[in-house]
């Protein structure tokens, strides 16, 4: 293991952003964005102005990271929106850290056999009425600026309305992200929500249409004025109730009148001589995501050379034992109980190291004392999962009092449930598939629960698995990460961590890097089609069952923080088209 001290060498080097002797594969990544007193990372670029028009006008990182956080809801709709919920992650300028979850709850009416009944669609949980959860975004983010925030709400909504009311040109992804909605079916099933999004007829689907949304803007602009109240008890409130129900849902005005955020105590754990602080259940992200660095710790993996497929190897077997343990042992702490201490020890750590191989481990060679499960391999998580499932969007922000936020927010599929409600504009969220439908049987993104933890039940927040991330060093933020991408934020976050701090990447290039990924279920190594075929052969030698995705995944979004000079470095994934904006 190398010692604190090389560590904040290494850092010195990763945050100075020094280009020298980089492998080939990396030269191409654009520089990151330097600033000296904050730095705004986002998926898209109107949002992310929103939130450097916040540090401008003398806001702290909590104010920018909201005015971001809303105006994502208007300009990625098919992402996140005020229907869906998230995680907050908040290192303040005093050294706390506050996680803050606005994850979205059960209704009251949901049960365990919900969607077994006899009559339910199949894919009732992901589309229509009873695939919606109770919203918690716009409660998260009105406590997150009252607390700790120094600009009034309706100022930090404004440029949000006024993205909503006047429109915007949409890019290139967003029209991708509308044809694969269309061609999914959903427009013609869901013609309320395809009559905002889409351009009239005759109108091609194309970078530059402008999309306006004036109902989100009136809608927006009561949350501005009045405060959550009117969203959960009010007549926003009123009117999402109203169109659940009158489709058939079982979402009430008392599941959102009675809806709580809640602060976890935050997921903590160390790697080579630097803090990793995660969130914690219900998102199985943090101890994923320790429970792999830990495993790694043991290894040296910088000589292997980032990219190797010794290297890839490595990272890829922790992944596999990491989402082992999320499909047996993980799922809403206040329901069930989850053994995180024991889960990113190090000791447990060292016990799993010891079972790796040079070849890939067997689906099945460790059960750690309990019954071997049969799992379901049919159903629709298998495969190449299509570009119309994107519906998370991640953001970073920081400042120059030392405040920084990551903040992933959601409503899960593309275009959540497919319902907007009239009048308002918001689009409503599909959460409840992130619960386990059924024991052992896969959900839209492959996931299984072994042991039903994780299975519906009212008020229960659904395992998720995002993943906001702060790497400290000595109390200070060093890097603030994370991404969208369903199970494969997990995975994105460490590889971005790993490409950083082992390898000695700065943040455009840890996060322009290929991906890989393996979830332990289906048993399969997933990888991007920029990693070399010499690569690919040597893992498939390996005994790994390679299989090459016909797109990119995720969207990265890092700020790294020299400790030396202060600077703020920012970059956000070249596979969206975001921005990394620099005060």
């Amino acid at each position: 293991m190398r010692s604190t001290g090389s560590v904040r060498g290494l850092l010195v080097v990763v945050f100075l952003a020094l280009r020298v002797a980089l492998p080939d594969a990396h030269a191409a990544a654009p520089a990151p964005a330097v600033g000296m007193r904050g730095m705004v990372v986002a998926a898209e670029k109107h949002a992310a102005a929103a939130g450097l028009a916040m540090l401008r006008d003398g806001g702290n990182a909590i104010d920018a990271a909201v005015a971001t956080a809303f105006a994502l809801g208007v300009t990625e709709p098919y992402h996140s929106g005020i229907g869906g919920g998230g995680f907050l992650l908040m290192r303040l300028a005093d050294g706390r850290v506050v996680a803050l979850d606005a994850r979205e709850t059960a209704p009251a009416a949901a049960a365990p056999d919900m969607y077994l009944r006899p009559g339910v669609a199949a894919d009732a949980s992901r589309s229509g009425p009873l695939a919606i959860a109770t919203p918690g975004l716009v409660a998260g983010l009105a406590e997150a600026l009252a607390a700790h925030g120094t600009k009034p709400l309706a100022e930090v909504m404004a440029p949000a309305i006024a993205l909503a009311e006047h429109g915007f040109p949409i890019s290139l992804r967003h029209a991708r992200m509308l044809e694969a909605w269309k061609a999914m079916g959903h427009a013609a099933r869901f013609p309320e929500t395809a009559a905002i999004q889409l351009p009239p007829a005759g109108t091609p689907i194309a970078p530059g249409w402008k999309l306006v949304q004036p109902e989100l803007a009136k809608t927006l602009r009561a949350i501005a004025r009045e405060g959550p109240a009117v969203f959960y008890r009010g007549r926003i409130g009123a009117a999402i109730a109203a169109e659940v129900q009158k489709r058939g849902g079982i979402l009430g005005a008392d599941d959102l009148a009675g809806y709580a955020t809640k602060r976890r105590e935050p997921l903590r754990g160390t790697y080579r001589g630097l803090e990793i602080v995660s969130f914690p259940p219900p998102s199985s992200g943090g101890i994923a995501l320790v429970e792999m660095l830990n495993v790694l710790e043991g290894f040296e993996l910088r000589p292997l050379g980032a990219g190797s497929s010794a290297a890839i190897h490595r990272i890829a077997e922790s992944m596999k034992l990491a989402f082992a343990d999320r499909a047996h042992y993980l799922g809403d702490p206040d329901f069930v109980p989850v053994p995180a201490e024991r889960l990113v020890s190090k000791e447990y750590a060292a016990a799993l190291r010891n079972r790796l191989l040079p070849s890939r481990l067997e689906r099945w060679p460790w059960t750690w004392g309990r019954d071997e499960v049969a799992i379901r391999v049919d159903g629709p998580g298998l495969g190449e999962l299509p570009l119309s499932h994107g519906g998370t969007t991640h953001l970073s922000v920081t400042d120059a009092a030392g405040n920084a936020v990551a903040l992933t927010q959601t409503v899960n599929l593309l275009f959540g449930s497919g319902i907007t409600v009239a009048g308002t504009g918001i689009v409503l969220n599909d959460e409840m598939d992130d619960f386990s439908v059924a024991q052992n049987s896969p959900n839209a993104f492959g996931l299984v629960d072994v042991l039903g933890r994780n299975a519906v039940a009212p008020g229960k927040r659904p395992l998720s698995s995002m993943t906001p991330t702060l790497v400290l060093e000595d109390g200070r933020v060093r890097i603030v990460a994370g991404s969208p991408g369903g199970p494969r934020i997990i995975t994105t976050v460490l590889l971005a961590l790993v490409n950083m701090i082992d390898f000695g990447l700065d943040p455009s290039e840890a996060i322009a890097a290929p991906r890989f990924h393996h979830q332990w279920e289906p048993d399969q190594l997933s990888v991007e089609a920029a990693i070399p075929a010499d690569v690919l052969d040597a893992l498939r030698e390996r005994g790994h069952a390679v299989k090459v995705a016909e797109r990119n995944w995720s969207s990265a979004q890092v700020i790294a923080i020299d400790p030396k000079t202060g600077w703020h470095l920012g970059a956000s994934d070249p596979r969206s088209d975001g921005a990394a904006l620099a005060y």
